[in-house]
């Protein structure tokens, strides 16, 4: 679109760069011509207003040739590094009929790189394109070649297209072309409007066809055939794969100034278009809504919004268009040139905008544009009456919002009061309008007529036969607290949670700690099995299988272990830094209990298991912070648990179909320079210097070709790292499967609660057709009333003929009595079908898992 055919525009990374092809004098051979190509960097800016050089750069054509011209520039992948770069291609004359094109990448220190070059017979036109790679194609009479610099070499397009209105890239199927079939004539000819018949055959004109597979991916969906004698010019929004069929999101002008959108082969939207004969369609991102800004051949141009396709703003008498960010702040904006005869630079007349709030321009204003600012400033009073009602408005629900979080406060600190009272045995005299802000933390609401020690003895255990020790550590910026329970408490069939409250002496407004529970196992000869705690109480399993399997697999592989050898463990895990406020600090640890009997949860029991205190003097000599010696790497075992809640835990299934997993135990012990407990020989402490180091791991192999492998990490990027090094020395076709924690218990809960519905459908049927058997069964009752005086002196014979008697009864009734409406039956069978389904659907994903 440049005014001087001898230079070309292209924008690149916010730059403008600027091609021209001249010629000059070489020193060395004296008065020969050298034809020379020199490029410019020109970028904006926004303190003067005006492009400015960044630098230039220049090409030598030591060759002779003739009557060179600039074919096309624009911007393409380089097959060799994958990155964009942009690039120039050249046409030369160098004999009669010979004419010789060059391709030059342009890098960014300016030197030009010849990446392909190529001899033809005749003289391309305007309807080369090069696509990544780089790769041009081209059309000669009525066939399609192109070559590549991967190729080198001139290849026929194999399909016989019409034209190509479109071509790029589609992932995972490479370069593809996107155009009307050729349709040959007969010998009898053929009718412009096909029959009916003939629909089939009509309706596989568009296609697109793969270069690499040499092969039609599709010839559906993609535009409908009454648009292929309109459309001149397509664009892909976007193009995927899903379920092997092409589905695709089009822009396309037609003959009849329209911008058309299509998706899936359907009209979505249509535009007509200011200006006539429309010549390119391009995408730009406002960082807002998108545009799509569309080029015409009498030097005109508009922008259209994506959203209702309707015409954003029209430019007139321009002599480019160029989309990027010129202004380098993150979105896009299109930059037009405007024709100036007066100056012979092309960026001396432009403006750059997007349409919104960024607009620079080279014309100073005139008196139109000072009338465009009154009336905008008229359009601003306007406005300003009704953004005062929605301040006003929205101040109202900030005070709302105020008064909320006042009560929310005020509930929370009256029931800490509660608490506190209640654990350290002091009488709370709150009076009766006070008691109703109050809220029970702990089981259900307790009789309020009730004295201290009646609700210390329902609720409270001694803290003695549950509690064996409480421990604390500092990992990095988190505390842990433990508490070791002895084996009377079953973990296993209970729900617990470790609060953290702040001392009372404190006066805090926020009492209560955020800290997440994990509540760990460990046998002296088996695996961990840790399930997590949330703000509401949830467990975790660390394996796939149901209970059932679980159990099986542990007889197997090793013996039950003892209750005396198991360590029970509950965490609290909390960042530290909040509490470091307070120089000396103290908290509360509170033990919350649920036990659970025949699938329900009793009432909850709470253990007030004793006070820490913590001081920044604690903290700077190294007090309570966990540390790994070199002899001996955890000195306690509350430094195993401790890392368990603070480190973060990933569990994998390796699968190896073909050749048995031993290469995992060598590669925790020799390449990660593991070291095995023994304590607990199933966990392994990774001594590998660096970020690697004191990294957890739990190898638990289940058969020879499978196993569960648990990685306790600091972080993301150390798992990854560990990941990373054991794919290198897995069997081949070796695979990796997440184990999510918690999703197996989700979908139990989700399964009962589909059969749970599905028998209460059941259920409704059954009271249908109770409804219907309840005359019946009246009679019934009443005959068996009135013989239930004399069974006892019926003769053997008597009761023959008294079960005949039933039986004819019996068959009366299911004749005439069991009917109900046709209606009324097909409701309750559909609703059937559908809860039915629900409850297959979730039995097949807890399989699944």
């Amino acid at each position: 679109m440049s005014f001087n055919e001898q230079e070309r525009l292209l924008c690149y990374n916010g730059e403008v760069l600027v091609f021209r092809l001249s010629e000059g004098n070489s020193v060395d051979k004296g008065p020969a011509k050298i034809s020379m190509l020199h490029v410019r960097r020109m970028v904006f800016d926004r303190e003067t207003g005006v492009f400015v050089q960044k630098s230039t750069g220049f090409f030598s054509m030591k060759e002779e040739y003739s009557h060179l011209k600039m074919m096309c520039c624009d911007c393409v992948s380089d097959f060799r590094t994958g990155v964009n770069l942009p690039y120039i291609m050249i046409q030369c004359n160098k004999e009669s009929n010979i004419f010789k094109y060059f391709l030059l990448f342009l890098h960014s220190t300016n030197k030009f790189e010849k990446c392909l070059s190529f001899r033809l017979g005749y003289e391309l036109k305007d309807s080369v394109r090069v696509l990544n790679g780089p790769l041009v194609l081209w059309r000669h009479v009525h066939t399609f070649f192109y070559i590549s610099s991967q190729t080198g070499r001139v290849i026929t397009v194999s399909m016989n297209f019409s034209s190509i209105e479109w071509a790029g890239e589609i992932e995972n199927v490479g370069m593809v072309l996107l155009g009307p079939k050729r349709c040959y004539l007969s010998e009898e000819g053929c009718t412009q409007k096909p029959s009916t018949s003939d629909y089939a055959t009509w309706n596989t004109h568009f296609c697109v066809y793969s270069l690499e597979r040499d092969e039609v991916i599709s010839d559906t969906y993609i535009i409908p055939p009454v648009y292929r004698s309109v459309i001149t010019c397509v664009h892909a929004c976007a193009a995927e794969i899903v379920n092997n069929q092409l589905r695709m999101s089009l822009i396309a002008l037609t003959r009849k100034n329209q911008l058309i959108s299509f998706r899936n082969g359907i009209p979505q939207g249509v535009c007509q278009l200011p200006f006539g004969d429309p010549c390119a369609v391009h995408l730009m991102d406002s960082g807002g809504d998108l545009l799509f800004v569309v080029s015409f051949r009498s030097n005109d141009a508009c922008a259209v919004w994506e959203k209702n396709f309707q015409v954003a703003a029209k430019w007139e008498k321009i002599s480019s268009v160029l989309i990027d960010d010129f202004l380098g702040v993150g979105t896009e904006q299109v930059l037009l040139l405007f024709r100036d005869s007066l100056n012979s630079d092309c960026l001396s007349s432009f403006k750059i905008t997007n349409l919104d709030n960024l607009n620079y321009s080279s014309e100073t204003l005139d008196c139109n544009e000072d009338d465009l600012l009154d009336d905008k400033q008229a359009n601003c009073y306007l406005v300003i009456p009704p953004l005062e009602r929605r301040l006003k408005v929205g101040f109202i629900s900030i005070h709302e919002f105020q008064q909320h979080l006042l009560l929310k406060e005020k509930i929370i600190s009256k029931s800490y009061k509660a608490l506190m009272n209640l654990f350290q045995g002091k009488d709370d005299s709150a009076s009766s309008t006070d008691e109703e802000c109050l809220v029970t933390l702990c089981g259900k609401e307790e009789n309020p007529a009730n004295t201290f020690d009646e609700k210390l003895s329902g609720n409270f255990q001694d803290p003695e036969q549950l509690v064996e020790k409480i421990w604390y550590r500092v990992i990095e910026d988190s505390l842990v607290v433990g508490v070791k329970t002895t084996s009377s408490l079953k973990l296993s069939s209970s729900l617990v949670t470790l609060s953290l409250s702040m001392d009372q002496a404190h006066n805090s407004s926020f009492p209560l700690i955020k800290c997440q529970n994990r509540v760990i196992t460990l046998s002296r000869n088996s695996s961990p099995v840790p399930y997590e705690i949330g703000s509401e109480v949830k467990r975790i399993k660390m394996s796939v299988g149901s209970e059932e399997e679980e159990g099986k697999e542990e007889s197997v592989v090793c013996e039950q272990p003892l209750e005396k050898d198991c360590i029970q463990t509950i965490t609290a895990v909390t960042s530290l830094s909040p509490l470091l406020a307070f120089s000396n600090f103290c908290c509360i640890v509170l033990l919350q209990i649920k036990e659970r009997e025949n699938g329900n949860y009793s009432e909850a029991r709470c253990v007030q298991c004793g006070r820490i205190c913590f001081s920044l003097e604690d903290l700077s000599s190294g007090k309570y912070l966990l540390t790994f010696p070199k002899k001996k790497l955890l000195e306690h075992t509350e430094d195993l648990f401790a890392l368990l809640a603070a480190l973060r835990e990933t569990c994998f299934q390796i699968t190896s179909p073909s050749y048995a997993l031993t290469s995992v135990k060598v590669w925790l012990l020799e390449h990660m320079e593991c070291e095995v407990i023994e304590e607990f020989p199933e966990m392994y402490f990774c001594k590998r210097p660096g970020s690697f180091y004191g990294t957890l791991f739990n190898w638990r192999q289940r058969t020879p070709f499978e196993g569960t492998l648990i990685v306790y990490s600091r972080n993301q990027t150390v798992l990854f790292q560990c990941l990373h090094n054991l794919s290198r020395v897995l069997p081949i076709n070796s695979s990796f499967k997440n184990l999510k924690l918690g999703s197996e218990d989700f979908l139990i809960d989700h399964l009962a609660l589909a059969l749970e519905k599905e028998l209460v459908t059941l259920g409704s049927l059954s009271s249908a057709i109770v409804k219907v058997e309840s005359s019946s069964v009246q009679r019934c009752e009443a005959s068996q009333e009135k013989s239930s005086g004399d069974v006892a002196a019926l003769s053997e014979e008597s009761i023959h003929l008294y079960r005949k008697e039933l039986q004819r009864e019996k068959k009366e009734t299911l004749g005439t009595n069991l009917k109900v409406s046709g209606a009324l039956y097909r409701e309750i069978t559909l609703r059937l079908a559908e809860v039915q389904l629900k409850s297959d659907l979730a039995a097949q994903k807890l399989t699944d898992v």
